[in-house]
């Protein structure tokens, strides 16, 4: 009855505060066109490192409004979505010169949907409560096709079931599951946890995909087999890295757009950080992380969605023999 009553409350609030959306990248891009368009705020604010795609976003949107400083978003809004590629962005955003810390209203609703180490999202989230706001960290799983399509999952670290409860009004118009998680976090910690098993699960069907297609089978076939078998995963089901299986993926249009292998080198990195932090046994994740530290320092595989593994693999098979 009581989170009935705040979601009535806030549900009409939301209405008539000013929005800000930071970082508007591969995911943050769609998750911000969705917030705009379902939320409806009188005022939406944006901001992202390159202008012209804050520009372009304004002109797609039309009534948005083009920050070039942190501290502008901090000014204006009392709602903040941040999605941001790593710890030292969240910082710098947050804490740094010009950042959200220096004009942050107070009782403002801080959102980060970035995927970062757990010490430093309780941290900020620390920092930001002595100045009277509310930080929650909720990382989020489904890839570019879930931030276009609104079916993201948000993993919600949060203080109170209050601020979880007053942050679904935000995160239900860009995702369709919103877990809470536990305190400030927690979040992190669980999507630290479901990027580890991705992405070795993506280097485990790229080389069951290579090693088909090698011993004469139809790619297509193959991944049907799998798919009704025991081997099925989302990675090869939903995300398939050999090309041409799936028709909407990145796999099947040279590997460009949706989740790039340097961010999946990130992740990994993470959670073999936070391993030994915690002395945790994770054979899997550190050889996984070493592959795909090497996929993103190949020239050509910069920019490439994670799946390249696949592509990356097959071009250095003889290598590896």
């Amino acid at each position: 009855m009581r989170f009935a009553i705040l979601r009535r409350c806030y549900s009409t609030d939301f209405k008539t505060k000013s929005v800000g959306f930071i970082g508007l990248g591969q995911m943050g891009y769609p998750m911000a066109s969705n917030l705009f368009k379902k939320l409806g705020p009188s005022k939406f604010w944006v901001l992202d490192h390159s202008e012209p795609v804050a520009l372009k976003f304004k002109q797609e949107h039309g009534n948005v409004h083009v920050a070039t400083k942190a501290s502008k978003i901090a000014e204006e809004c009392s709602v903040i979505v941040t999605m941001l590629p790593a710890s030292a962005h969240v910082r710098q955003v947050y804490l740094g010169e010009n950042g959200l810390l220096s004009k942050l209203q107070p009782n403002a609703l801080v959102i980060d949907s970035s995927t970062i180490d757990p010490s430093t999202s309780k941290e900020v989230s620390s920092i930001l409560e002595k100045q009277g706001a509310t930080m929650l960290d909720a990382p989020v799983s489904g890839g570019t096709l879930g931030a276009q399509a609104g079916t993201l999952t948000f993993m919600v670290g949060a203080k109170t079931p209050e601020s979880f409860e007053q942050s679904k009004l935000i995160l239900e118009h860009m995702g369709k599951n919103i877990v809470y998680c536990g305190l400030p976090g927690t979040g992190q910690v669980a999507k630290i946890c479901n990027n580890m098993i991705l992405g070795i699960s993506m280097v485990a069907a790229s080389e069951a995909m290579n090693l088909g297609v090698r011993m004469g089978m139809d790619p297509k076939l193959l991944a049907s087999v799998i798919n009704t078998s025991s081997g099925r995963c989302w990675s090869t089901e939903l995300y398939n890295p050999c090309p041409g299986v799936l028709p909407n993926v990145p796999s099947s249009r040279d590997y460009t757009g949706g989740f790039g292998v340097s961010l999946m080198a990130k992740d990994m990195g993470l959670a073999v950080n936070a391993a030994n932090e915690t002395k945790s046994t994770t054979l899997l994740a550190s050889v996984t992380h070493q592959i795909y530290n090497q996929v993103m320092t190949t020239p050509g595989y910069e920019k490439k969605d994670f799946s390249s593994v696949f592509k990356w693999l097959n071009n250095n098979a003889e290598k590896y023999q």
